[in-house]
């Protein structure tokens, strides 16, 4: 990067100064990665990279990848993890491959489909094959989710049942994430991730607790084989945290994929949400994955059709046995699901989806890797640019290397860097996703707020007392007044400079509706701003022969202290913030730039980066 603006440096130690005032530190980390205990990482020939290595990597040690024996290392080290390996099957597809398979336990285990998908790894292992056999185990696609969801449910006997395999893959991961915990510099939490798919509409979670290998070795984790309803997952995870005194929590991913069905207004059952399920739900799961390299989800221009920035590296693959068309729909997107939660709020007295939000890689590879210019691909068959072209089948109606996304961190405003000080920042929805780059942002919401104390050497302090962060709520609203949000956004020093800021509202109408506005709030450059109220779009300066970007434009900080111009104090309301990069090189153009010649990517060359904050909402 060249001509990044030194303030970018500056704000970065400012913001670092401020929060040490505030009591909070930001943190980054993925919530989100799977080694070669997970069997769809294993069977996509990840044989190696264990916990250990995942988290070496994370901390910034050059490691040997899992598959071609390359070392490889992350740019800027992480300061938490969660190994987060699949509760199916966990560790047993490995085991199998390595340890064998008698006929004995055949006779005694009715699993063909892994059986067999093992025994052909076992003796021809090759990118194709191993494929087609993944998607053999993936269900056929329906319309009828809680049929599907039941009929799972009563036939899982093809999962292979060796409790002991299992419980020996969960001792090394939670032993490795004990080992590599350190607080203070880096956590290493544990968690695991719970894969229900009826009908091929995604409705994954990872769960994750401030707990420690020993209380983790109490418990088996609550997979797909336990039941295919996430409600169900709830009440173990009350139950669990009863038993165990662990604060635990689920976080909902790639809803994008979700075929309507994760922010539903129904339950997976078929049942109208009431107040019981709305409660359970949003206190279980606070945060949502609102990006990763599955694609984003955020928001569709199908749903949002008036933001040009909707669209965003959108993935249009659902988890399924066959192809059908990627039909989006407001359940598979965050920001319809605040909208929802607003509606059913209005009815019910709870919004189950009031949530924040956070991003996380979703890497097979276990390696944590976010960065364009260091993507390691979602498995590790797809980590090298001359594989990043095949797909899963008939092309190119499935995923394929370059359509995976480069994306994303989560970021935590947190007292330290330890276990329950993480957990306990998701919590409060004190949290919030970049597709990538370490963009710093700060928002505090209130009513009368002044520009000024955006300057003061003492910001946040100077608010903490009249302001809420993102993830809190604002009642009671002053007479005469429209809340003002308090926004500050740093540049990643070694990614792009920043485009702008905008304040993304939703709110209900009296007929229970809602409605979405989008705000610029901060913007780089003086003479963008159209007479419609739009801005220009800012120039794209990167280098196509070398996927260098020139940072002569856009901004190093860009802060803004916005009022609401529309405000209703009778409607609810909810308010978050994106900030947009400058264009920035993909990691497709990286790649073909590095093969050389003809390549067709089938993917954009540049994109902007962006970071999405967790909502601040006003109740009346």
């Amino acid at each position: 990067m060249k001509n990044l603006n030194w303030v970018v440096l500056l704000s970065v130690v400012t913001m670092a100064t401020a929060s040490k005032a505030e009591a909070k530190e930001l943190l980054w980390g993925d919530t989100h990665l799977h080694t070669t205990y997970s069997s769809d990482a294993f069977a996509n020939n990840n044989l190696t990279a264990t916990p250990d290595m995942a988290y070496r990597f994370a901390k910034g040690s050059p490691v040997v990848h899992g598959w071609d024996g390359r070392r490889v290392q992350l740019e800027t080290p992480l300061d938490f993890l969660v190994v987060s390996d699949h509760a199916e099957l966990m560790g047993v597809i490995r085991s199998v491959y390595y340890d064998g398979v008698t006929r004995e336990d055949l006779s005694m285990i009715d699993s063909l489909k892994a059986w067999v998908a093992t025994a052909i790894l076992r003796d021809a292992v090759d990118q194709q094959t191993a494929r087609n056999l993944f998607l053999g185990v993936l269900p056929e696609p329906t319309d009828d989710y809680a049929a599907a969801a039941r009929d799972w449910d009563a036939d899982v006997g093809w999962i292979p049942d060796l409790p002991s395999v299992e419980a020996d893959a969960w001792k090394t991961i939670t032993e490795a994430a004990d080992a590599h915990n350190a607080p203070g510099e880096f956590t290493a939490l544990i968690g695991w991730e719970y894969s229900a798919i009826p009908g091929g509409a995604n409705l994954h979670r990872v769960v994750i607790g401030d707990i420690d290998a020993k209380t983790a070795q109490t418990f088996v984790p609550y997979g797909l084989d336990n039941s295919s309803f996430p409600e169900d997952l709830w009440q173990w995870l009350e139950t669990t945290a009863e038993s165990t005194g662990g604060t635990f929590l689920a976080i909902p991913h790639n809803s994008n994929i979700s075929k309507g069905v994760m922010f539903d207004m129904t339950s997976l059952r078929g049942e109208k949400i009431d107040a019981q399920y709305a409660e359970l739900r949003r206190y279980w799961e606070p945060i949502v994955e609102i990006t990763q390299i599955k694609g984003d989800s955020e928001a569709h221009s199908s749903l949002s059709p008036d933001d040009p920035f909707a669209d965003f590296e959108t993935y249009p693959f659902y988890i399924q046995s066959r192809w059908t068309e990627y039909k989006p729909q407001p359940g598979d997107y965050v920001r319809s699901a605040l909208r929802r939660g607003l509606s059913l709020e209005d009815d019910l007295g709870v919004n189950p989806y009031q949530f924040g939000v956070i991003g996380s890689t979703d890497g097979h590879t276990a390696l944590p890797s976010a960065e364009e210019a260091n993507f390691q691909g979602k498995f590790v068959t797809d980590s090298i640019p001359s594989k990043k072209s095949s797909g899963w089948g008939d092309e190119p109606k499935r995923p394929f290397g370059w359509a995976m996304s480069a994306s994303g961190l989560a970021a935590v405003w947190a007292e330290d860097n330890t276990r329950e000080s993480i957990v306990s920042a998701m919590r409060r929805r004190e949290v919030y996703a970049t597709t990538g780059p370490r963009i710093g942002v700060r928002v505090y919401g209130g009513w009368n707020l002044a520009s000024g104390l955006l300057e003061d050497a003492n910001f946040p302090a100077n608010v903490l007392e009249q302001a809420v962060p993102m993830g809190g709520e604002l009642m009671s609203a002053a007479e005469g007044a429209a809340p003002t949000l308090l926004i500050e956004a740093t540049a990643d020093p070694a990614s792009g400079s920043l485009d702008r800021v905008q304040v993304i509202k939703g709110w209900a109408l009296p007929d229970g509706s809602t409605q979405e506005q989008i705000y610029d709030v901060a913007w780089a450059g003086e003479q963008r701003l159209l007479a419609d109220g739009s801005l220009r779009p800012i120039a794209n300066t990167v280098d196509l022969s070398s996927g260098r970007v020139d940072n002569s434009v856009g901004a190093g900080r860009l802060t803004a202290a916005w009022s609401d111009p529309d405000f209703d104090p009778s409607s609810s309301a909810f308010y978050y913030v994106r900030v947009l990069q400058i264009p920035t090189a993909r990691h497709s153009l990286l790649d073909k730039l590095a093969l050389g010649g003809e390549v067709d990517t089938r993917r954009p060359d540049t994109l902007q980066e962006r970071a999405y904050t967790s909502a601040i909402w006003y109740r009346p």
